[in-house]
């Protein structure tokens, strides 16, 4: 029987644990690591002790897999990059103190975008993450390594973080449920920082009550963090009722552009008239400024990921290049250890960030991200949510658009305003395409309205079967 226990839920694990432990469950998931992370590469390094003494808290000894830049004290901690080969931190982020106080254990570390520069999960330093529903496909990006290992029951739940799209994005490449909490729901305290004003920590989970379960273990306040929400935490889990009658759901006509695969378009517009069976209001809304997010983002964004990435140097962690003088050493550490895309995010980022540019690009962005997000408030008047594809098509082929960043960009185009914006959002599976690739169904909530958003994901995934539906692999 403990062969199969890897394709339980997080909720039907933490059953099993209470009763029996949590042994058997860690050596089912490990087992299943080593039989598959050779084809999907979802694990860059894993625990070495799948057997655990009797744990108390809810998750009773259960694993949890975590991407590869929330720190983890005593693991090696690198953002999948070269320059930080070595790095080990010597405390833990605080959603793994969360989680360890709450009975949980440490599965791995998660394979993701270098620096989480990525929508492919290509740019690793560490080889290619693929999806396990067709391993010639990505899994999306930045988060693809923990969405891969959910969709392959390699872990019963993973932790990512979402900066433009990067937990949502890989859920709806790999059949998962995504969350990307409010910023500031979750602290940042130890997730190695990307964009400081979009990184926002959430759960990569099979189901939709696995996902709040798992945002109420690590929701809350966190003086270590300038950036947390002081606001109360309620139970998520009882926001899970199948009953959407009476919800204002907005479909934005900003979002069905070109280039929107009609596969995609067909799923989620039957999402919708699921929603409006059960007694949803659903009604079109406009989100005007929308046509200007993926500019925006890649102005403000990479501005705040050059000056993050200015701390690695080779001085105080990580790779160190050994020239014959400081410069050189500077030079020689930042170019063997940064991967082609940071290195164009940094470019990027330090020119507009440059004298004479700054008024032109980067304070334009900001007051653009304003406009941004003014249109989800005045939306937020008329409806309860707003619904969206999550991502344009489903997986594409591994090399597919490595060649090409602008299209790369553009696979975050419906889910980078939600960051802008600050909101929370989901993504949920929606159907299948003719190929049998998985596509998401995204819905958006006020800010700190998580209970809405669990509200209709829970309602829609229950009255259909698209979250039963596993790869083969």
């Amino acid at each position: 029987m403990s062969g199969e226990l890897f394709r339980l839920s997080l909720k039907e694990a933490m059953a099993y644990a209470a009763k029996h432990g949590s042994a058997d469950i860690s050596a089912a998931l490990t087992g299943r690591i080593r039989s598959l992370n050779t084809q999907i590469n979802a694990f860059l390094r894993c625990a070495e002790d799948t057997h655990h003494p009797p744990v108390k808290g809810p998750l009773g000894g259960l694993p949890v897999a975590y991407k590869d830049n929330i720190c983890i004290r005593g693991q090696e901690t690198t953002c999948a990059s070269k320059i930080l080969k070595g790095h080990v931190p010597p405390y833990d982020a605080t959603v793994v103190r969360k989680l360890r106080e709450a009975g949980g254990t440490f599965l791995g570390q998660c394979n993701m975008d270098e620096f989480a520069f990525g929508s492919s999960c290509e740019t690793s330093a560490y080889g290619i993450c693929r999806i396990p529903w067709d391993t010639d496909r990505v899994p999306g990006g930045s988060s693809g390594g923990s969405a891969a290992a959910v969709a392959a029951d390699m872990a019963l739940a993973a932790l990512g973080s979402d900066t433009g799209g990067s937990i949502r994005q890989p859920a709806s490449f790999c059949g998962v449920v995504g969350l990307k909490p409010t910023y500031g729901r979750v602290s940042r305290y130890g997730l190695i920082a990307f964009g400081s004003s979009f990184d926002q920590i959430g759960p990569l989970t099979k189901t939709v009550e696995d996902s709040a379960i798992m945002l109420n273990l690590i929701a809350g306040h966190d003086p270590l963090d300038s950036t947390s929400a002081d606001r109360p935490v309620p139970d998520f889990t009882k926001a899970l009722r199948r009953d959407v009658r009476g919800l204002k759901i907005g479909v934005p006509k900003e979002y069905s552009v070109e280039g929107i695969d009609p596969e995609v378009e067909k799923s989620v517009v039957a999402a919708a008239e699921v929603l409006k069976k059960l007694g949803a209001d659903i009604r079109t809304v406009s989100l005007p400024h929308t046509q200007y997010s993926v500019a925006v983002y890649y102005i403000v964004a990479v501005a705040e990921a050059s000056s993050n990435l200015g701390r690695y140097d080779g001085v105080e962690y990580g790779l160190r290049a050994t020239e014959k003088n400081l410069k050189e050493m500077y030079f020689e550490t930042r170019d063997r250890g940064f991967g082609q895309e940071a290195k164009r995010r940094i470019l990027l980022g330090t020119f507009v960030l440059s004298a004479g540019y700054y008024e032109a690009f980067y304070l334009k962005g900001q007051k653009v991200r304003t406009l941004i997000r003014q249109d989800f408030e005045n939306a937020f008047r008329e409806v309860d949510l707003l619904l969206a594809p999550t991502a344009p098509t489903a997986a594409f082929k591994v090399g597919e658009k490595m060649n090409d960043p602008l299209a790369m960009y553009l696979s975050d185009i419906f889910t980078i305003p939600v960051n802008l914006a600050g909101i929370p959002a989901i993504s949920i599976p929606c159907g299948l395409t003719s190929a049998g690739l998985p596509i998401g169904l995204q819905l958006m909530a006020r800010p700190f309205d998580e209970e809405t958003l669990f509200r209709a994901a829970y309602t829609f995934e229950q009255e259909t079967e698209h979250y039963r539906k596993k790869p083969s692999i």
